[in-house]
């Protein structure tokens, strides 16, 4: 017994030595379980340690000794202080996230730490209950921070659990998370921007009017029967007039709902954190309605497939097309050159400032009298231009119309990201064949005549416009994915590639679709009419080509897409797909205010 004691006792010694090492300070005291701290300023309080042979609690311990004492070195309680926002959970996010940017550090220094913090998380995660709005709303936070900052990896089960999150936490976060990363050695920085982010969420006015609301609901179970007709069939006329405002194309204002920022949002549901727009929508087809959005996605191609996968596929597409592959490099070559032939004559040399002009330094050294000679760049047509390439992941794609596809997007990347134009590579499916979960709810509310559209929306990014080729070069190979491939809903996924680049700072915005032919979606056009989805596509096409600076064109693969875009060709050759990209790419970037093709 003695000897147990004094094993726990050496542990807690051990402990407690790690820990005023990381912290570095000799001065921390450290607590276990109730007791007593002397100083709280400087203190660490950790769980009791009850059993040494207890691996849960000892690896509970280790963890959080190592993120406790990183906090107590790298964090400035007064400038935490200072942006802390207003609210209870607000508070708790904030509180999290300096947390993690402390691990971020501290794992950047000490390797063995992150595998003590990461291992004792993923048990304590996956075994989690989530209760109510406000627990799930704090872990799916704390989940998504660990992946983006720690690269944490996530087991399915606790996947599952914070799936219905991840989308909704990206979109409030968006192109935030690199700016936070760059500040992460920057704490008064980093906490200003985080409590914005958090404060903007509004979730604590969220979780009051839920309450509210569950509290209405409890008053309106006493009260009579006619009541309960009267609140349900005003709720009847709420949520029919929320159904036509869903469907309302926001191409005016040039955001859509999943791509907002977070000024536009606020928490709604109770069982996770839904968008819910506020005002409302363009009029852009006032016509076209969304059954539900409840089960849309927009994904990252690395988020729906593992590594190893990924990696097989793109090994896959380049045995299938090498061939090809190489009869479009030689004519993305002629692009490049071109483009950087533009760029270097695009120069003014011999200036008083500027950049120093390196080529004319052996006169001076030959000459010491000689003046150092300047260059600046001249502004150039192609110069801060963004190229977003969608393509239709639709079945009627399968086999070789997708492989040239990806293959064609891909080469087109690297060669306009060498002549400094960034590129974006998007997909648009349907998660499932005729409906899925859309049209099961459809089922269950009794069949609504003309629903809208009635499927449940993927759209993929395989390469945003900021990320390098080389790092996502693999994402191309998924689109040979078995079963990636099923309905093509094109209108909605114009508008979104539309609503991604409007937000661009660009000063130039290519739009390039591919496809093989008209939207087509069973489970929308049986409850619908026969145009539905038709009749929205050329609406929106006509929008973005007549009130938008955006340059849209087309290209139909065996079929003529020329009814939908003004800017469109057609190929009958598949193998044609490469060389058609890049000539009219070329023409665009030769001739800027080139309207027609020939």
């Amino acid at each position: 017994m003695e000897n147990k004691k004094e094993k726990l006792e050496d542990f807690k010694a051990a402990i407690s030595s790690t820990v005023r090492s990381l912290a570095n300070s000799h001065k921390v005291e450290v607590t276990f379980g109730n007791q007593s701290v002397k100083n709280s300023n400087n203190s660490i309080k950790l769980p009791d340690l009850y059993e040494i042979k207890d691996e849960i609690n000892y690896e509970e311990i280790r963890a959080i000794a190592d993120s406790k004492s990183l906090k107590l070195r790298f964090s400035n309680s007064e400038t935490l202080k200072k942006y802390e926002p207003e609210g209870n959970i607000s508070k708790k996010l904030y509180k999290i996230s300096e947390k993690i940017r402390c691990e971020k550090i501290g794992t950047s220094y000490f390797k063995g730490i992150k595998n003590n913090i990461e291992k004792f998380y993923h048990k304590r995660v996956s075994n989690l209950n989530l209760k109510n709005s406000e627990e799930k709303i704090v872990e799916a936070f704390e989940n998504f921070l660990r992946i983006k900052f720690l690269d944490f990896k996530n087991m399915n089960s606790v996947d599952k659990k914070f799936k219905t999150y991840k989308n909704d936490l990206s979109d409030k976060f968006q192109d935030k998370i690199k700016d936070l990363n760059n500040l992460t050695f920057n704490q008064e920085k980093f906490n200003f921007l985080v409590s914005k982010i958090i404060s903007d969420m509004k979730l604590d006015e969220s979780i009051d009017e839920e309450k509210k609301r569950d509290d209405n609901n409890e008053n309106n179970k006493e009260t009579k029967p006619q009541n309960q007709d009267q609140h349900a069939s005003e709720q009847e006329k709420e949520n029919e007039e929320m159904s036509i405002d869903d469907g309302l194309p926001d191409i005016e204002n040039q955001t859509r709902e999943s791509d907002k920022t977070e000024e536009e949002f606020e928490i709604e549901d109770s069982s996770k954190p839904e968008l819910k727009k506020k005002g409302k929508t363009g009029l852009a087809d006032l016509k076209y309605k969304i059954y539900t959005e409840e089960f849309d996605e927009i994904i990252k191609a690395e988020d729906l497939e593992s590594i190893d996968e990924l990696s097989r596929l793109r090994k896959n597409l380049d045995q299938q097309l090498l061939q090809l592959k190489n009869f479009i490099s030689k004519l993305a070559n002629k692009l490049q050159r071109k483009l950087l032939a533009k760029q270097n004559r695009s120069w003014d040399f011999d200036l008083e400032e500027g950049l120093l002009d390196t080529s004319k330094l052996p006169r001076i050294i030959m000459d010491p009298l000689n003046s150092l000679s300047f260059k600046k760049e001249k502004d150039i047509e192609f110069k801060d231009t963004l190229v977003t390439i969608l393509i239709d992941n639709s079945g009627s794609m399968r086999g070789k119309p997708i492989s040239v596809a990806a293959i064609c997007a891909d080469i087109l990347s690297r060669t306009l990201e060498r002549c400094m134009v960034k590129v974006e590579i998007l997909g648009f499916t349907t998660k499932h064949w005729k409906g899925g979960s859309s049209r099961e709810k459809w089922m269950k509310n009794e069949k609504p005549n003309l629903p809208g559209r009635l499927n449940d929306l993927r759209h993929i990014i395989y390469k945003s416009a900021d990320t390098p080729w080389r790092q996502v070069k693999n994402n191309m190979g998924l689109m040979l994915k078995e079963g990636l491939l099923k309905e093509n809903i094109d209108g909605e996924a114009l508008k979104w590639a539309f609503n991604k680049m409007s937000r661009r700072k660009e000063d130039r915005k290519i739009l390039m679709v591919i496809s093989d032919g008209a939207p087509v979606d069973d489970s929308t056009l049986s409850t619908n009419t026969s145009d539905y989805l038709e009749s929205n596509l050329k609406k929106t096409v006509k929008w973005i080509e007549n009130k938008s600076s955006i340059e849209l064109l087309a290209i139909g693969i065996g079929h003529d897409v020329t009814r939908y875009y003004n800017r469109a060709v057609k190929i009958t050759d598949v193998q044609d797909l490469g060389d058609v990209m890049i000539n009219q790419l070329t023409n665009l970037f030769v001739e800027k205010n080139k309207k027609t093709f020939h």
